[in-house]
């Protein structure tokens, strides 16, 4: 993504998984990692979608440490898709290898990535939980997208044609949970996507 990206291949429960760590300028301070989940891959998504790439420049804008990963079977990540149980334990390897001791954590994900985001959340341990999760357009019509925490930062498009607008809003009513809606937007966020920046930049303190 820039100069300040490394690329690297960990163990991960189906073989190697391929991640990409966009760190933060050299003057200025790291203050945590954050891991974000790529789009569905059997249609297409992998670490390098515009929409994973725009919320990894946000973050590194905030100083953290963004990792981006391909989930099994996806460029360099070795095993099989598995219909969205394995890519959890993909995501909670990748954590495992990279998190320094209890960082603070952000856990982000981008469609099919935001339901497997939402998952591995329940599944971190007390003391090693999430600061923050950030979910955009997450995949509630067609994967079990899990209930998450109250400070949890959704966005989504109103004209979202791949994940409804009524379905997020069926899975958040009962959590009594905000949605960021952007007016006249679709699943991909095209033409909008400095926008998506400002939005998450906007959410978190300066």
């Amino acid at each position: 993504m820039n100069s300040r990206t490394q690329k690297t291949l960990i163990a991960g429960p189906a073989g190697a998984i391929e991640c990409a760590i966009d760190l933060p300028a050299e003057e200025q301070a790291t203050t945590g990692m954050a891991l974000i989940c790529h789009p569905n891959p059997t249609q297409g998504g992998t670490m390098d979608n515009k929409v994973v790439q725009t919320v990894a420049r946000a973050c590194v804008q905030m100083g953290l440490r963004a990792v981006r990963f391909n989930f099994r079977g996806i460029g360099k990540s070795e095993g099989a898709w598995d219909e969205g149980r394995g890519e959890i334990d993909d995501a909670l390897a990748v954590l495992q290898a990279l998190r320094q001791a209890d960082e603070p954590l952000l856990l982000a994900g981008f469609s099919f990535g935001g339901y497997v985001a939402s998952q591995a959340a329940l599944r971190l341990p007390e003391g090693l939980r999430a600061r923050r999760l950030l979910l955009v357009a997450p995949a509630t019509s067609r994967f079990d997208t899990a209930a998450v925490p109250a400070n949890t930062l959704v966005i989504h498009g109103e004209q979202d044609d791949v994940v409804p607008l009524s379905s997020v809003m069926d899975w958040a009513r009962p959590q009594s949970l905000p949605i960021t809606v952007v007016p006249g937007v679709g699943h991909f966020f095209h033409g909008q996507l400095p926008l998506l920046k400002s939005i998450v930049l906007g959410a978190w303190p300066a």
